[in-house]
């Protein structure tokens, strides 16, 4: 049951947050790959944001689900020509790294809707080829966003390197922290430093992670294709 899953992740970031004398962070739920049903069923047991990563395969589900009134977040790289669907259907995007992305969203942003929620990826490990910002580089980009009426600056994700050994994640997750405090000065208004995921959460707790995002601990292990 997913309701059993929802409490034994709550109960886990709790007890991570307890045992480092943190606020627990908020759960966002990655339901990429699952169907609207599964959704539907967590959000029955009380979940109330879901992360999804390609913005066609949120569309059915967003409009299936309106009903539910839920929160939706694309925590996928999101290319240019995807940008005024996804400023339509999502509540946050959570994977913005390029000014073109921070004027195209602004466009599209309805006006007879709130703000669309905006945190910069940040490619904190500097890997090749992985999406994020240079960590210099989040100063210009907060600035743009900011002066985009329709946009809403909340903070900061990251996704680092899937280090086998998980301990070996806890610098970029401490980075990040450090990076957050560095924006949230010159920003005082935000409020969210996204990391942490199924196998390495605990950690990114530890570390003041905001919101966890967990997709394998709540529905399961994706099939192998």
């Amino acid at each position: 049951m997913l309701s059993s899953a929802l409490d034994a992740v709550l109960k886990r970031i709790a007890d991570a947050a307890a045992h480092s004398r943190r606020a627990p962070p908020q759960l966002l739920a990655v339901s990429k790959t699952q169907t609207a049903n599964a959704v539907a069923e967590l959000a029955a047991a009380g979940q109330r944001a879901f992360g999804e990563n390609y913005v066609q395969e949120a569309q059915a589900k967003i409009s299936g689900l309106r009903q539910l009134d839920l929160e939706w977040h694309l925590i996928g790289h999101l290319q240019s020509n995807k940008a005024e669907l996804a400023a339509e259907l999502f509540d946050w995007v959570q994977s913005v790294d390029r000014l073109k992305l921070v004027a195209a969203l602004a466009r599209h942003r309805s006006p007879q809707r709130a703000p669309l929620n905006v945190l910069i990826q940040v490619n904190v490990d500097d890997e090749n080829g992985k999406s994020g910002c240079a960590p210099d580089d989040i100063g210009a980009l907060a600035a743009a966003v900011d002066a985009e009426p329709r946009l809403k600056l909340r903070g900061l994700m990251a996704i680092p390197t899937p280090h086998a050994d998980i301990e070996l994640r806890r610098p970029a997750f401490r980075r990040m922290h450090e990076l957050f405090l560095q924006l949230q000065a010159q920003h005082p208004q935000i409020d969210t430093l996204s990391m942490g995921m199924s196998d390495d959460a605990h950690i990114a707790i530890a570390e003041d992670s905001t919101m966890v995002r967990i997709g394998t601990a709540l529905f399961g292990a994706r099939a192998q294709k």
